[in-house]
C-alpha cells in the first residue's frame, strides 16, 4: 500500500466497500439454519413450536366462523359433499400449521437455488473488487504539500460516502434475514387462517410475502453482478488535468454507481411485491 495519506485514505475506504460486498455475497448463499451458527435458528424453531399451538386454536376458530359464514343453514353442513369440503379444508389447514416449518423451507430452497442459478450464470463466484486506479495513485504521489490540500478534503468526504454506503448496504441485507426469522417463527398464527373461506387470503398473502422476501435475494444478486460489471471497467482517467480533478471525477462516478446498487437493494423489496402484484 502507498505510503500517500490520500491514496491510503481512499483504498482504506474501498476495501471497506469490497469487504461488505464480498460479505454480502455470502450471506446471500447462508442458510438460516448456518447463519451465526445457527443459534438464531434454534431459538426461531422453538418460538415457532411454541406459537403452533395458538395456530391449532385459532384453526377451529377460523373453521367456525368459516362454517358460519359461507352455510346459509345447519342443513347445509348435512349434505355429503359440503360436509366432505369442510373436512378436507380443515384437515389440510391443520396440515399446513404442523407442517408449516417444513412448507417454509421448501420455498426458501427454492429461492436459493434461483439465486444460485443467477451466480452460476453470471460466471463467476465473487463480486469484482473496486480499486484505485494505478495512474491516480501516480499523480496523487507527484503532489506537493500545497495540492495536497484539496485532495485531503475530496478524500475525506468521498472515503466518508463510501464507508457510510457500505454499512446501508450490508444492514439492508441483514434486514432480509431478520425478517426470513420473523416470518418462520410467527407463521403458524397467518397460516391458520386457511382453515375459513372467508380468512384464506390472509394466508395466501403471508405465503406470498414470505416468497417475496425470499426473492429480495435474486434483486440483490442482479444488482451486485451488474455493479462489478462496472467495477471490473473503472471510470477512464484523464491524467492531464490535475490530481484532485481526477480524483473527483474518479469519486463522484463511483459514488454514484455505489448509490444505485444500495437504492437497488433498498428497493429490493418494493420491486419484488410489484412484481408479484402485492
Amino acid at each position: 500500500m502507498s505510503d500517500n495519506w490520500v491514496v491510503q485514505n481512499l483504498q482504506n475506504a474501498l476495501e471497506t466497500w469490497n469487504e461488505k460486498l464480498a460479505e454480502i455475497w455470502q450471506l446471500l448463499t447462508t442458510t438460516p439454519q448456518d447463519f451465526k451458527g445457527g443459534d438464531i435458528w434454534k431459538i426461531i424453531v422453538n418460538i415457532n413450536g411454541a406459537v403452533q399451538a395458538i395456530g391449532l386454536a385459532l384453526l377451529v376458530l377460523f373453521f367456525v366462523v368459516g362454517i358460519v359464514k359461507t352455510c346459509g343453514s345447519f342443513t347445509d353442513v348435512k349434505k355429503p359433499e359440503h360436509a366432505l369440503k369442510l373436512f378436507v379444508r380443515f384437515a389440510l389447514a391443520k396440515g399446513v400449521i404442523t407442517y408449516g416449518m417444513e412448507l417454509m423451507l421448501a420455498l426458501f430452497n427454492i429461492g436459493q437455488g434461483t439465486i444460485s442459478t443467477i451466480m452460476n450464470a453470471a460466471g463467476f463466484g465473487s463480486p469484482q473488487s473496486s480499486k484505485l486506479p494505478a495512474e491516480m495513485i501516480t499523480a496523487i504521489e507527484k503532489c506537493g504539500f500545497f495540492e495536497s490540500i484539496p485532495l485531503w478534503a475530496v478524500t475525506l468526504i468521498g472515503g466518508l460516502f463510501i464507508t457510510v454506503l457500505s454499512f446501508i448496504l450490508i444492514m439492508t441485507v441483514y434486514g432480509r434475514f431478520f425478517k426470513l426469522y420473523m416470518y418462520t417463527a410467527l407463521a403458524p398464527l397467518p397460516l391458520s387462517t386457511f382453515a375459513g373461506e372467508p380468512s384464506q387470503n390472509i394466508g395466501k398473502t403471508f405465503i406470498k410475502s414470505y416468497c417475496a422476501v425470499l426473492l429480495e435475494g435474486a434483486v440483490i444478486v442482479l444488482a451486485c453482478i451488474i455493479f462489478s460489471v462496472f467495477a471490473s471497467t473503472p471510470p477512464v482517467v484523464d491524467t492531464t488535468v490535475a490530481a484532485v480533478t481526477q480524483v473527483w471525477s474518479y469519486v463522484a462516478e463511483l459514488i454514484f454507481n455505489m448509490l444505485v446498487l444500495v437504492g437497488t437493494v433498498k428497493m429490493s423489496d418494493r420491486i419484488i411485491r410489484e412484481m408479484m402484484g402485492l
